[in-house]
């Protein structure tokens, strides 16, 4: 018998370690909630010395292994009783939980660990060391929370730890749900009258006295004119909430704004198996999912409740943390809410020198929470105006600007779609005058005088002021205004505007200044959106995927005033038509401009047809496959005939199969060849809104949310890769848990993916790959739930652990070489921009399983990770694409040394295991020089790769940066699979 071990690494190892600095006390309460940890502090000093000393700690301050050692040497080993409320289960603090069990086992500590979600857990019960019943106890005080509870568990536990306590005096209870006023606290009944806001938030913030940022927000929006309340509950998911809120509310309310985090719907983190989708998402055979508690029909807000501190906020260009992005804006989208914001951030509490604990509360930033009412108002606006006098504004992409192709959507007829969608609206009465159409853009115009956007331009924060005047000088020399006036294309049809979205900068350097979030918009641009703004628009519809608004220098997520998009949009609701197969793209409109983005269908797939000039190499292969096995005589014939006609034809030659290739080889090759060609589709001209299958459903979603309605909520993806579940268009977009890729699916597919690529290479190649360069982009991460990136990971000999409460990953295994029976491949990754900001935790999983590698005792031919180097590449933090400007369209050999350099340049920062990028060109050419393959995955079967010109510039930018610093030509592959079951890596 053989044992194999298996060597698991997690996530907390990349934390670093922290010392909360606490002497030993009788007791020890441990949570990742602060409201928990607040609530006992109050609770203990409430005692006024009638409880044994107690030390306080969040674990997060002990996610790291040596941070759990120091702790338990420290603080723990002088403890009598031990209180751990774990949030999540087991596997979110596991080292910890091990350590805890195995101290309070060998000292005969009293030991309770808790679920802090309000789920049972058999397995912390069996960890715990006190008596069922006193688990009981503790657990029915922890939920209740507040002051008088937190004081009793304390008492229970000392009790259960042999110590003495004091009778606790005062109610327990409080109830479950309710609603909630700052002045008064929890009430009866909201205001009766008016329009109704309610701020939704977790019961937790109440018993802990920390409602700072749900006060602010419920404050801000009656001084927007709102009659606004809180409704509170232990979270979204608690039992019978929906219906007790619908009986409990006078009337229907008019907005809801949302401080709870996670999806009301969703049991687990993935939206990626099939079980998890919302209401009419998946397909009909689906079973149905839980019941949406916000089902009123008026827009769902959500804010983020940040758990980090303001200056990390102020200082950080990602603008929330990976944990809160997937709380409270990535989740979210699941239930169709529109992000409106950060509403305040984690501040700490002066030192309690009796618990030795400082605790860290909710600060509201009166800023925010002022942008957040605007927003909430201005869409409320848009849905009291009766459509006949709402005044709209539609904008077109300018880009790629060629006088042939005007306004460019990805997969979108954006002209044909806006003159539809004209009519569209005039037949459901909108104030809609009869005009030219969206072709006159070409030629049509209107003006704004130079002195009112100077006048407009003083109310933008004055840093973006000097920045623009830095950049681009004085308006005066702008070349879109003459004459004292700048220059629209946009044409005025009643109560719509229709418009080319201007150039955010040069014409010449359109491709490198598209997703460049450091380039600051020209003053032409700047212009275009402070008139806009001026002419008191109800709505802004951006049609199609996609505009440079959303690419503007500022935060990825949570902007602030500061942030060019915010600064230039303003609370004017935003909706965006945009493709559905497209998630990345669409994620980036939804939490930079508070979109609601409206999925559309892509383009119309057609089956491909053999050439006429292939009609006879077709005909003998059919004939071949017939007569193979039957008559070997009437087989040599024809597969002499068959290599004849090939070379004929030119098929031998693109194949690359050599004159004295074995004729079972040469069949083969020629014969898929033909296959494939006769099962590929390619896409027949563009979609145009609300046209084909789904165009009544696109249209009632671009109505519903011009009402200022909410707009039930759609996953993305690919309709010709199987995925029904997208169907109908016209929903409000949502992508996946970042956390919850590669999904356990999407890590089988991802093996098959690797051993098809690795029997190819053999069966071309004799050998192994040398090394490998894996390129993955943040869209088509999001449409395969992580595919590409498990491929990486089982080539490298790594494999995904998942948590199984939440389906999360939160470490990486190591596969051992008699498992994987071949070397480990040395693997390099280049991320795109866009996965470096949605998939930062990908980036530390790959590089603390390579740190895992290069610490085992196995032969260096087998595994090349013994070598410790960085291993994931990608842009410069902000940054996006490769900026090879006109290199990418000039064949000469000095475009191609600048096309390569351009691609080290925009490859050149490695990110760490703990998450932070360095700049390490060094170590990026390193890593190429070893390499000997180019593997980019494209997973869309409806996209040519000669339709985008990105596909080109990433493979091609590859192979000039080798040449660049002398390195072997590199093999390329493009992985294009038929379906999500058929891998086919093809050279």
């Amino acid at each position: 018998m053989h044992i194999v071990f298996r060597e698991s690494h997690g996530l907390e190892e990349t934390d670093t370690p922290y010392d909360p600095g606490q002497t030993p006390g009788d007791l020890v309460v441990l949570s990742f909630s602060d409201s928990d940890l607040g609530a006992f502090a109050a609770g203990w000093h409430r005692a006024g010395g009638g409880l044994p000393s107690l030390r306080l700690c969040n674990l997060e301050a002990l996610r790291h292994p040596v941070s759990v050692d120091t702790y338990v040497e420290q603080t723990l080993s002088g403890a009598k009783g031990i209180l751990v409320r774990l949030i999540g289960g087991e596997a979110y603090w596991p080292y910890g939980l091990a350590s805890v069990q195995d101290l309070a086992r060998r000292r005969g500590i009293a030991l309770a660990v808790l679920p802090g979600d309000g789920r049972d857990d058999p397995r912390l019960e069996s960890v715990s060391t006190v008596p069922a019943s006193v688990l009981r106890q503790l657990r029915r005080l922890c939920e209740a929370g507040g002051a008088v509870a937190a004081q009793a568990a304390l008492a229970q536990m000392a009790l259960a730890a042999g110590l003495w306590a004091e009778p606790v005096m005062g109610t327990t209870s409080m109830p479950q749900m309710g609603f909630y006023d700052p002045g008064q606290g929890v009430i009866g009944a909201p205001p009766d009258d008016g329009p109704l806001a309610l701020v939704s938030f977790y019961r937790s913030y109440l018993t802990a006295a920390d409602t700072g940022p749900i006060d602010a927000l419920i404050l801000g929006l009656r001084e927007a004119g709102f009659k606004a309340c809180g409704v509170f509950a232990p979270s979204l998911k608690t039992p019978g909430f929906g219906e007790w809120l619908t009986r409990a509310l006078p009337r229907p309310p008019a907005v809801i704004v949302n401080a709870t985090g996670f999806s009301a719907r969703m049991e687990t983190g993935s939206p990626s198996s099939s079980s998890q989708y919302p209401r009419g998402a998946r397909g009909a055979d689906s079973p149905p999912p839980s019941p949406e508690p916000f089902d009123f029909g008026c827009p769902v807000w959500q804010v983020a409740l940040s758990t980090n501190r303001r200056r990390e906020w102020q200082q950080a260009e990602r603008g929330l943390s990976p944990s809160d992005l997937a709380m409270h804006v990535v989740l979210p989208e699941i239930d169709g809410r529109i992000f409106a914001g950060v509403t305040s951030f984690k501040a700490p509490e002066p030192r309690d020198p009796d618990l030795q604990f400082s605790r860290f509360a909710h600060r509201a930033e009166p800023e925010r929470v002022a942008a957040i009412a605007d927003r909430v108002s201005a869409r409320y606006r848009l849905g009291t105006t009766a459509p006949r006098d709402r005044r709209i504004a539609m904008v077109l992409s300018t880009y790629p600007g060629r006088d042939w192709q005007m306004a460019h959507a990805v997969g979108l007829d954006a002209l044909a779609s806006a003159d539809a969608t004209l009519q569209m609206l005039d037949d459901a009465g909108y104030g809609i005058a009869d005009g030219p159409s969206a072709e006159a853009l070409a030629t049509e115009h209107i003006d704004w005088p130079l002195a009112d956007y100077l006048a407009a331009l003083e109310h933008l924060p004055a840093a973006l002021r000097d920045d623009l005047r830095a950049e681009w000088g004085e308006a005066q020399a702008d070349p879109d205004c003459c004459d004292g006036v700048f220059r629209f294309a946009a044409i005025r049809r009643g109560n719509l505007l229709l418009a080319l979205q201007p150039e955010r900068g040069q014409r010449d350097s359109r491709k490198d200044d598209y997703h460049d979030l450091t380039r600051i918009p020209r003053h032409a641009y700047v212009a275009f959106y402070l008139w806009l703004r001026a002419q008191g628009l109800h709505a802004l519809v951006h049609m199609g995927a996609h505009g440079t608004l959303e690419w503007l220098p500022g935060n990825a997520v949570a902007l602030s005033a500061s942030c060019w998009p915010e600064a230039l949009v303003g609370e004017m609701p935003v909706i965006y038509p945009f493709i559905v197969n497209d998630p990345g793209e669409a994620a980036q409109a939804k939490r930079r401009l508070g979109a609601v983005t409206l999925g559309h269908l892509p383009p119309p797939m057609i089956a491909a047809a053999i050439p006429a000039g292939l009609g006879e190499l077709e005909r003998l292969l059919d004939e071949f496959s017939t007569a193979d096995g039957l008559d070997p005589a009437r087989r040599d014939r024809l597969t002499r005939a068959i290599r004849d006609e090939a070379r004929a034809a030119g098929v031998e030659a693109d194949l690359g199969i050599p004159l004295d290739a074995s004729p079972a080889e040469a069949i083969a090759r020629i014969d898929l060849f033909v296959c494939d060609l006769k099962e590929s589709q390619f896409g027949e001209g563009l979609h145009v809104y609300g046209s084909g299958d789904c165009g009544a459903q696109e249209r009632a979603g671009l109505l519903a949310a011009l009402d200022g309605r909410h707009v039930a909520p759609g996953p993305s993806g690919s309709p010709a890769r199987g995925r029904s579940d997208v169907l109908p268009t016209g929903r409000n977009l949502f992508s996946t848990d970042p956390r919850a890729v590669p999904t356990p699916a999407a890590h089988a597919q991802g093996i098959k993916l690797a051993e098809e690529y690795l029997r190819r290479h053999l069966q071309d190649h004799g050998d192994w790959p040398r090394g490998l360069v894996v390129d993955l982009w943040g869209s088509a991460t999001m449409r395969t739930a992580g595919e590409e990136f498990a491929m990486a990971l089982h080539l490298a000999g790594l494999k995904p652990v998942w948590d199984s409460g939440s389906g999360r990953v939160s470490g990486v295994e190591v596969v051992p070489l008699t498992l994987l029976n071949r070397p480990r491949i040395d693997v390099t990754l280049r991320v795109s921009g866009l996965f470096r900001d949605v998939f930062p935790v990908l980036a530390q999983l790959f590089e603390t399983g390579a740190a895992a590698l290069a610490g085992r005792g196995e032969d260096p031919a087998d595994n090349p990770y013994q070598a410790r180097s960085p291993r994931v590449f990608g842009p410069e933090p902000g940054q996006y694409g490769l900026g090879m400007g006109p290199a990418a369209d000039d064949f000469t050999d000095q475009a191609r040394q600048a096309a390569g350099e351009a691609w080290l340049a925009a490859s050149s920062w490695s990110i760490g295991a703990d998450g932070k990028a360095r700049q390490d060109r060094a170590a990026l050419e390193t890593r190429l020089a070893g390499a000997d393959s180019f593997l980019h995955a494209q997973d869309l079967p409806e996209t040519d790769l000669l339709l985008a010109a990105d596909y080109a510039a990433h493979e091609a930018g590859f192979a000039a940066a080798m040449a660049r610093i002398g390195a072997a030509e590199p093999r390329s592959i493009i992985s294009t699979p038929r379906s999500p079951t058929a891998p086919a890596p093809a050279a």
